[in-house]
């Protein structure tokens, strides 16, 4: 199957099986390792990204949902001052001991903050339900996304192909 979509801002046409994941296609095909697999189940938030402006897991997402999508990867944002400010926020507060689950808690905090910029703790614990982090440092994550002041993204961020 031929399929044809974006990714990063820039045009991606592959071939492929209908029912091969999204998350695949971006490691493999395209290079862009910073999504990570972790459960292959949709539980555990490593393999996040934006599908037309929308957080998914992109363990879940087949081939066949990708024509015409627009997807952005970590990699796409961390092309934004968004993503500078929210990481060095980040490593202010000492998040992420392990780094693994970096890049999904940052596309959701990123997300969030696109809609909300100050959000409550509440909220960004709600925000985060679905990415897990195994080094279990929630609450310097939490610190360092209460750090940042985001301002309005457009959710269009570089290309990396």
């Amino acid at each position: 199957m031929k399929i044809s979509f974006i990714v990063n801002n820039g045009p991606v046409t592959i071939n492929t099986s209908p029912s091969r994941r999204l998350v695949d296609i971006l490691r493999i095909d395209l290079g862009l390792t910073g999504t990570k697999e972790g459960c292959g189940e949709g539980s555990c938030g490593s393999c996040v990204v934006l599908m037309n402006g929308n957080l998914v897991n992109s363990c879940l997402i087949p081939a066949f949902k990708l024509p015409d999508a627009e997807i952005v990867t970590i990699e796409g944002y961390a092309q934004s001052k968004e993503y500078a400010n929210l990481k060095q926020a980040l490593d202010n507060a000492g998040a992420f001991p392990c780094g693994f689950c970096s890049s999904g808690i940052i596309m959701a905090a990123g997300n969030l903050l696109a809609e909300n910029s100050s959000p409550t703790e509440a909220e960004i614990r709600e925000a985060l339900s679905g990415n897990i982090c195994c080094c279990g440092d929630y609450d310097s994550i939490i610190e360092g996304i209460r750090g940042v002041t985001a301002k309005p993204q457009s959710r269009r961020y570089g290309k990396t192909r």
